[in-house]
Formats: structure tokens, C-alpha cells, sequence
């Protein structure tokens, strides 16, 4: 009598990328991100309506709130590379927290960007060493599936904050600042989360002589991550902050409910295909994936900017979900697949803290550039992108780096 295969069966079934870490900070990423997206789609109108400012502020706190960021990322990073990281992780998450309570304090806009900076703070803290430890232990051809999960998590949290909010704004007779007390609740909850994460490094140590490479991690990063980071970085130069989409939405006349959940709509766009877009960049090559959603990212664009309409928001805006479906995991995905693991802090912070630099400068000049009703500036951006999707496939070339 041969005995039943249960606990060797059930490890050989599990998929070798779907490790705990990639579960835990899965549910991290949810509840924070069901925090941050309860109140952004409504940030933007209690910015202008309610606190006064013009709309270049807006996109000057997020223009400045993501360059905030991008300096922090590179730092962790490196640092990622060389101690612990569940410490600048729960960090990371500890500084958002803190940003969405200086939100729901804020009565005038000045101190709504000092919370925009430390909650961006702490996502530039927590990202490298995060996305490093998704990949702890998982093959080059298995990541793009680890990134289109955790995508597809964080964004799930993303359609259940806007819907929420939406619920808790009709319950609350359009009061928007108890919206913010309600999200920090699952903003401390992420915190705590962080404490099931398991970090092989903070089991071995980390100190000694570092090697050349580790005194200058920058310059020894393989040719092709530079590569394929130039180009990356030309396109978030066009990439401005959402919070200028919502914007727009709201000229064309769409409630602050309307906004809510056509942002909505574009969080259930982006969560749904997450998985699937990282998947497929593991069988087909990842710029030609990145392509596709430059391509989503143009429709979203050209179309926002062209509708006069407010219900064809919710037929451009889903449509724009499949760029950040099709990028945002898939990118990160690409460069972890470009370097050694022993790098991987340095370069997901290099590749993030240099984007969110672009995405700053993008800010910068979409908001000053957005007159009367934005249509100028997304035109321009949707034009730009268009180009660099024809041109990406031709431009890099696909490698991985021996782990």
C-alpha cells in the first residue's frame, strides 16, 4: 500500500515563482494601494475647488512629489543592494502613511504638497527593495509573470479605494476630507503586513571590503540596461502625473462621482490585464509588449484630448489601462532581467528614481503648458509616444544577464 503524495505533491504543484514574498507583498501592495487610490481621483478636485489652487499646482505637487521620489529610489536602491531590506521596505510604507494623515490635516494646498512628498518619499524608499525581493530565487524567463501579479494585486487595490471612496462620499453627503481619515486605515494596515515578509539578507551580514563593482555600482551595470534605460526614459519625458488626466476629465464635465469611477474603470482596465501582459512577456519580447502600451498610452492621449463628451471618458480611459498594464510591471521585469541579482537593488532604483525624475519634468511642463482645458499637452504627448511605440522594437534589444 503506496502512501498518498500530499505534502510533496502539493510543493511540486505550487509554480517556482509564487513565492511567499511575492504573496505577502502582494496583499501589501493592495492595501496600500486601495489607501492612495481612495483619495487620488478626488485629490485633484479638492485641490482646485476646495483649497483654491490653479491647475499648474497640480501638476507642479505631483511633478515634485515624483522628483521627491525619484532621489530616494536611487538611494535605496543601492542600499537595497547592500543591507536588509524589509527595514526600507516597512519604512516606505510607515512615510505613506504618514503622507495620507497630513492630507486629511491640510486646509490650505502648500501643506497637501509636503504630504504628496513624504507619501512619494516613501514609495521611492520601498520600491528597489521591494521589487528586489520579488525576484529572490525566481528564473529570468518566470518574472515577468512575478511583476504582472504583484501589478495586478496592487491595482485590484486601486479599483476597490476609488469605489469605496465612491460609496463613502454619496454616505458622507459629499464631504470630501473624511475620505481621507478613512484611507490611512488601510495604510497602517500595509505597514504591519510588511512584518510577514522574509528577507534572506538580514540572515547574513553585509558588511567587508566591497569590490570595485560594489564602489561603483553605476558604472558596472551592463551595456544594455543603459541601453534600454535611455530609451525609457525619452518616454516618461511625455508621461505626466494622472492626477492631470482626472483633471481633464472633470473640465469635460464629469462630477467628482463621475471621476471617481471612471477611475475606476481604468484601475479594473489595468488590474485585469497585469497578469496577462506580464505573462506574455515572458514568451515574446518585452519591448515589443512595452510597445503595445505605448501604443494604449497614445490612444488614451489623442483621446482625451480630441472628446468633448464626458461618457466617452469611460471609453478612453479603460483603453489607456492597457499601457499601464502592458509597462509598468513588463518594465520592471525587463531591467531585472538585464542585470545580475546582485545589482538588482541598484538598478530597479536607478531605472525608477531616473523615470520619476522624467515624470517630474513631465509634470513641470504639461501643467504650465495645460491652459484653459489640457488638450495641448496630452495632443503632444500621445503624438510622441506614438512615435517611440513604431521605433522601441527596432531600437533595443531584449538580453539577459547571467544571475
Amino acid at each position: 500500500m503506496t502512501e498518498p503524495a500530499t505534502a510533496p505533491h502539493a510543493a511540486r504543484a505550487r509554480p517556482i515563482w509564487l513565492t511567499r514574498n511575492v504573496k505577502v507583498l502582494c496583499g501589501v501592495s493592495f492595501l496600500q494601494d486601495a489607501a492612495s487610490e481612495l483619495l487620488y481621483p478626488i485629490l485633484p478636485i479638492f485641490l482646485t475647488v476646495v483649497l483654491g489652487a490653479p491647475p499648474a499646482a497640480v501638476g507642479a505637487i505631483e511633478g515634485l512629489a515624483e522628483g521627491a521620489a525619484s532621489i530616494t529610489k536611487v538611494a535605496a536602491g543601492r542600499l537595497a543592494d547592500r543591507f536588509a531590506r524589509r527595514p526600507l521596505i516597512g519604512a516606505g510604507y510607515g512615510l505613506a502613511a504618514v503622507g495620507k494623515l497630513l492630507i486629511a490635516l491640510a486646509t490650505a494646498w502648500p501643506l497637501v504638497l509636503v504630504a504628496r512628498v513624504t507619501d512619494r518619499l516613501g514609495k521611492g524608499l520601498r520600491g528597489a527593495p521591494r521589487d528586489a525581493l520579488l525576484v529572490e530565487g525566481v528564473p529570468n524567463g518566470q518574472r515577468g509573470k512575478v511583476f504582472g501579479l504583484h501589478r495586478a494585486a496592487d491595482t485590484a487595490g486601486a479599483v476597490v479605494g476609488p469605489l469605496v471612496g465612491l460609496v463613502l462620499y454619496e454616505a458622507l453627503d459629499h464631504r470630501l476630507r473624511p475620505l481621507f481619515w478613512i484611507a490611512v486605515i488601510p495604510a497602517v494596515a500595509s505597514v504591519a503586513l510588511v512584518g510577514a515578509v522574509r528577507d534572506p539578507r538580514s540572515r547574513r551580514t553585509t558588511h567587508g571590503t566591497p569590490t570595485k563593482a560594489a564602489r561603483t555600482p553605476w558604472r558596472s551595470l551592463p551595456r544594455p540596461y543603459w541601453r534600454v534605460l535611455g530609451v525609457l526614459l525619452a518616454f516618461n519625458l511625455v508621461n505626466f502625473p494622472d492626477a492631470l488626466l482626472l483633471l481633464r476629465a472633470h473640465d469635460l464635465g464629469l462630477s467628482t462621482a463621475g471621476v471617481v469611477g471612471a477611475y475606476a474603470v481604468y484601475n479594473l482596465a489595468y488590474a485585469a490585464l497585469s497578469y496577462p501582459a506580464g505573462a506574455l512577456s515572458d514568451r515574446l519580447p518585452r519591448s515589443l509588449v512595452f510597445s503595445a502600451g505605448l501604443v494604449f498610452f497614445s490612444i488614451g492621449y489623442l483621446g482625451l484630448g480630441l472628446i468633448h463628451a464626458p461618457w466617452a471618458v469611460f471609453v478612453v480611459l479603460p483603453l489607456y489601462g492597457g499601457f499601464a498594464a502592458c509597462t509598468d510591471g513588463v518594465g520592471k521585469a525587463w531591467i531585472s532581467t538585464l542585470v545580475p541579482d546582485r545589482q538588482q537593488g541598484t538598478a530597479q532604483g536607478l531605472y525608477q528614481g531616473a523615470t520619476g525624475a522624467a515624470v517630474f519634468l513631465a509634470g513641470v511642463w504639461a501643467g504650465l503648458a495645460w491652459g484653459a482645458d489640457g488638450h495641448l499637452p496630452l495632443l503632444i504627448s500621445g503624438g510622441i509616444a506614438l512615435a517611440l511605440a513604431i521605433v522601441l522594437p527596432t531600437a533595443v534589444r531584449s538580453r539577459t544577464a547571467a544571475p
